[in-house]
């Protein structure tokens, strides 16, 4: 199994690059949202270290957005990154068999969740685009932006790391375009 892990900024683009590749994704946000609505552990240890703000469940993502500071994310983190590292262990349990996969995993350099052999792809955006995907999203708020970004590895090292870098400021036929020559080298 080939692990294609992306990598980028906050709002680059990862999860639309990593659709467009048509293989399987483990995304990790998506696992976020299954732990806080279906995870009534996490939610007990949330509680504990949260009273004032964690207080029911399921967990609504404005319930989080009320802790953020950079030192509660590193507690929250210490909690929930656990749970979403066990669901990748069953996405590849589970996709074992398949010739390759995207990870679409905001922290995955940072945290540490990649391998030597992973295959890693820089999903490429202008300042201008990313600013303009951030404020169209719904309860967009500069401080929570601003701590989560601070939580990224700085650009250069990402791009350093990379094997591979997708333009993402054009349209979908250029971004599909883009992948075809690198699905072509890794069957190469």
């Amino acid at each position: 199994m080939i692990r294609i892990g992306l990598v980028g900024e906050i709002a680059s683009g990862k999860t639309f690059v990593a659709k467009c590749f048509g293989y399987p994704i483990f995304n990790a946000d998506e696992e976020v949202k299954k732990i806080y609505n279906n995870n009534k552990k996490c939610f007990n240890q949330l509680n504990k270290k949260f009273p004032k703000n964690i207080k029911n469940f399921p967990i609504k993502k404005s319930q989080i957005k009320q802790i953020l500071n950079k030192k509660n994310i590193k507690i929250l983190s210490r909690i929930v990154h656990p749970y979403v590292r066990e669901s990748l262990k069953k996405f590849l349990k589970k996709n074992k068999l398949k010739k390759h996969i995207i990870l679409d995993i905001p922290l995955l350099l940072e945290n540490k969740i990649y391998n030597n052999s992973d295959i890693l792809i820089y999903v490429k955006t202008s300042k201008k685009n990313i600013i303009n995907r951030i404020k169209k999203r719904k309860n967009y708020n500069k401080k929570v932006f601003k701590i989560l970004k601070s939580q990224q590895l700085n650009l250069k090292k990402k791009i350093k790391l990379s094997d591979f870098t997708i333009n993402n400021n054009l349209d979908k036929k250029y971004i599909l375009k883009q992948i075809k020559k690198i699905k072509k080298k890794l069957n190469d």
